[in-house]
């Protein structure tokens, strides 16, 4: 069984090497500027290559990752005149704690989140119904399905995190507040330039110059600006659904109250059937009440969202009897009807319209699909929707593929959006149904429990394109789902003799993953499947790692990391293929820390290949740069490594930055 108290002390190892460009005396995580991050204009400038309208979890998330892409001019805008300070969503699930690692917090929010480890189910009491007694008490987890935890923290500070790595990075980006989203257009022809995006921007009430309008022009604009949003209408596009006549009511509360598992994750069902979803918030004393507020009449016109807090605290009591809450404080709070909505389209581009040019407006998060709450998926969803487009756009703008990949984005997300919306229909049904609707008192839980692999985020899996390949070798790597993220296990760094998890070294750089799970032979040997890779990638003009900058580092666009099946201690580093060494600029350096294998640490035995189903006759399994696997091959598969990544890389490299 995976020991969480290793996954956590190596995250503190942090993965970004560093003193190989010379010698670093303050904080390491500040990269060096570069490209457009050099001397950042802080007025927006009147063209740029990207432009991301909103700063929530979709917005941040792709600003973090294009601030990775130096030679991308990027900008992002927000018409609130700074930070957000209380956010809506709080339910971070483990696939997003994975993804915060990749960006290099993962363990700061662990540190101040709540955590997640059971889930109390409560009814009716059978002998006495108006009260509630506890039914269930099942792991959130119960498969172990991720090392990382589900966590609860405010929505505001997954912002500052994205906002920090994004300030650090080689790119400086810095969120542009006070600009209102108001048009735009996009334009075509000979007269389109290479910024055919023509957007009209105001200056948000409140701020200074409020009123003053202007125009810039870009490349690619991502509507990141919520359900109601403005970049959505412009392209013409449109939440398509229905609304579940059916409100709840949402309050952040520090409270007195005798109910037992008030710091335990609880759904409730009283006896008049009224209900309460029950979120302990970080800090040990705040909590989240979702509180059943029954159906909404036809004709209500919007008067329940105008249900006084007061209104929703005397529900809540009721449906906790005998148990009660005494509020002393609400920091925060809500009234909302259910509603199901998705776009049918994520991009400017009408499906029949695909084969004569690629998006140029391309929407995310809640832009393209509202839901309810209680499911815990928006932020995070949202954030997939964001890390899965701002590597395309990267790509894109940097010359390192053609325009088609961002074509993939809409065809990708949309379709976890559909199972999002059609899981959350679900859940929230059931969460309102009556406890004498269920033919098993038990029902509720044991749904949970089952289909806990989605709301974990862990079941996204995508489909065969040209970033997905087929599954005909997946049998080499059974532990890598084709489609699905790559499910990180330990090995051991041969250089060091550290236990690592060989995920958590993915770091949201914009670079594809090459894992080479090596033969059984020694690393010495010549004429081995491994030793013919490795020549392979280094020399043939066919390997995707010839389009890589001359210049730069060996390793700017690939990172190739090697695992042995010897025991660590067996690994002569001098015998391992030069490919799997890469040299760093600007002294020349060798990165010795790509070379893995097998062997026993502190007592317990890592070995990657039993762990993760892997052949023992060896297998290549590549990564895209937002951790999903791409394709599992033979080590001899050289033409078919090539076809997957040519209709994916540019035809010619640009040189290095």
């Amino acid at each position: 069984m995976f020991d969480y108290r290793i996954a956590h002390n190596d995250v503190r190892e942090s993965p970004v090497q560093f003193h190989h460009r010379g010698y670093v005396s303050g904080e390491p995580r500040i990269e060096p500027a570069a490209g457009f991050g050099i001397d950042r204009p802080v007025e927006l400038p009147d063209e740029l290559d990207v432009l991301i309208v909103g700063t929530g979890p979709a917005g941040m998330i792709a600003a973090a990752q294009l601030a990775q892409f130096p030679g991308v001019n990027t900008r992002i805008v927000e018409r609130r005149g700074g930070r957000l300070e209380i956010g809506q969503a709080d339910g971070i699930q483990a696939r997003s704690v994975e993804s915060f690692n990749a960006f290099g917090f993962a363990h700061r929010i662990i540190d101040e989140a709540y955590r997640i480890t059971h889930m109390a189910f409560w009814n009716p009491d059978p002998e006495n119904p108006q009260n509630i007694i506890r039914i269930s008490l099942p792991e959130d987890d119960p498969a172990h399905l991720s090392e990382w935890p589900h966590l609860i923290v405010n929505q505001a500070r997954v912002l500052d995190y994205f906002a920090e790595f994004a300030q650090n990075s080689p790119g400086r980006i810095t969120p542009d507040y006070g600009w209102e989203f108001l048009d735009l257009t996009v334009h075509d022809g000979p007269d389109a330039g290479e910024r055919p995006v023509e957007v009209r921007l105001r200056r948000s009430e409140g701020t200074p110059g409020a009123g003053e309008e202007r125009t810039v022009r870009a490349k690619y604009v991502v509507g990141c600006d919520g359900a109601r949003s403005d970049v959505r209408r412009a392209i013409g596009r449109r939440l398509v659904g229905d609304q579940a006549m059916h409100a709840w009511g949402v309050i952040d509360v520090l409270a007195a109250t005798d109910f037992p598992d008030i710091r335990t994750k609880a759904a409730i069902q009283s006896h008049d059937g009224g209900s309460i979803l029950l979120i302990p918030r970080e800090g040990g004393h705040l909590f989240r009440l979702y509180v059943d507020l029954g159906e909404v009449r036809e004709d209500d016109g919007g008067a329940v969202r105008r249900t006084p807090v007061e209104t929703i605290i005397e529900r809540a009591n009721r449906i906790l009897h005998p148990y009660s809450v005494d509020v002393k404080s609400v920091a925060w709070h809500s009234v909302y009807e259910v509603a199901h909505r998705l776009t049918d389209k994520f991009d400017d581009v009408e499906t029949d319209a695909e084969a004569e040019r690629t998006p140029r407006v391309l929407i995310a998060g809640d832009a393209c699909h509202t839901h309810s709450a209680k499911a815990g998926q928006g932020m995070n969803v949202s954030m997939q929707d964001g890390w899965n487009l701002a590597w395309k756009l990267g790509h894109v703008v940097e010359g390192r593929a053609s325009e088609a990949l961002l074509s993939t984005y809409s065809a990708e997300r949309q379709v976890i959006a559909k199972n999002l919306i059609d899981f959350d229909k679900e859940w929230s049904t059931l969460m309102a149904m009556k406890p004498e609707d269920f033919d098993d008192p038990n029902y509720l839980s044991d749904w949970y429990v089952k289909t806990f692999e989605f709301p974990s985020g862990l079941m996204t899996q995508y489909t065969p394109s040209i970033l997905t390949g087929g599954d005909e070798h997946q049998a080499l790597a059974s532990g890598f789902p084709v489609g699905k993220r790559f499910h990180s296990a330990g090995t051991v760094q041969a250089s060091t003799g550290n236990p690592k998890q060989l995920g958590h070294l993915h770091r949201a750089d914009g670079r594809w993953r090459i894992y080479v799970f090596a033969d059984p032979a020694a690393p010495a040997l010549a004429g081995t499947p491994t030793a013919a890779l490795a020549d392979w990638l280094a020399h043939d003009p066919a390997s995707p790692l010839a389009a890589t900058p001359v210049g730069g580092d060996d390793d700017a666009w690939f990172d190739v990391k090697v695992i042995y099946q010897q025991d660590h201690a067996e690994v002569n580093l001098n015998e391992v293929p030069a490919v799997f060494k890469p040299v760093l600029q600007p002294f020349g350096l060798t990165d010795r820390a790509k070379v893995f294998a097998s062997g026993t640490v502190a007592g317990e035995y890592f070995d990657i290949f039993e762990e993760r189903g892997v052949d023992r006759a060896g297998a290549i399994v590549v990564v895209r740069p937002d951790q999903y696997v791409s394709a599992v091959l033979p080590l001899t598969a050289t033409d078919e490594l090539a076809a997957f990544f040519a209709p994916i890389l540019a035809t010619s490299a640009p040189a290095a930055v």
